[in-house]
């Protein structure tokens, strides 16, 4: 397999990165720094263990049902098929459409046990103020078409899936509801060919009793 048939849907988590407004930046630090490690070891090695202090909501990261439901299947429960090498379906979004993105979107379009990515371009805005106010997002009909076509897992590439003034959050909770995991704040999506099949991955740590988790998300081109 050569490198450009693997394409990085994921942003970078790094120190002090901000993905939601209001939710507190990754803490990247030693445990054990190298130099600290020569002691141990007597200076014959040395190695590095890090330290990571995060909520689950950083980067690239998979909603589960968990995330939504205290009765939803969390991260440990996710089955591998939903998550890695699912055919995939790049629906592009035209930069004049407008922010809601309804069921007419999808109309006519192969879902079933699909992995569906919605490529809307915000991602230009990451690490800008503007990345948080203003993004495209899906309509409660589209979630509803998304689970009546059958689609197994559904990517975005801008800051929410839902319309963040709609409290009732519908798109997480009719897709979440129907165990169709969510990958949110992803990017690149336009480094996928248009016309070229692909399989998508985005498998997260395998962690009881909780709902979200960053991911390595991409696509491998068929």
């Amino acid at each position: 397999m050569q490198q450009r048939d693997l394409i990085d849907l994921s942003h970078t988590v790094e120190d002090g990165l901000i993905t939601y407004k209001g939710l507190p930046a990754p803490i990247i630090c030693d445990y054990l720094s190298r130099e600290a490690s020569r002691q141990l070891y007597n200076g014959q090695a040395e190695f590095h263990i890090g330290k990571i202090e995060m909520v689950a909501n950083t980067g690239t990261y998979i909603d589960s049902p968990f995330h939504r439901f205290a009765d939803g299947h969390d991260l440990s429960q996710l089955r591998l098929e939903q998550l890695a090498g699912v055919e995939g379906v790049l629906v592009r979004i035209p930069p004049d459409h407008g922010r809601a993105i309804d069921e007419s979107c999808f109309a006519g379009l192969d879902l079933h046990g699909k992995a569906v990515l919605v490529h809307t371009g915000w991602t230009r805005y990451w690490k800008t103020d503007q990345y948080f106010e203003g993004h495209s997002f899906l309509t409660e009909g589209a979630a509803r078409a998304l689970k009546e076509a059958g689609a197994v897992i559904v990517g975005v590439d801008t800051y929410n899936i839902d319309d963040t003034t709609d409290q009732r959050r519908p798109v997480h909770t009719t897709l979440l509801g129907a165990d169709i995991p969510i990958v949110e704040h992803m990017c690149d999506m336009e480094q996928i060919p248009d016309g070229r099949p692909f399989k998508f991955f985005a498998v997260p740590v395998k962690v009881k009793d909780f709902g979200t988790f960053p991911v390595r998300a991409f696509a491998m081109l068929g």
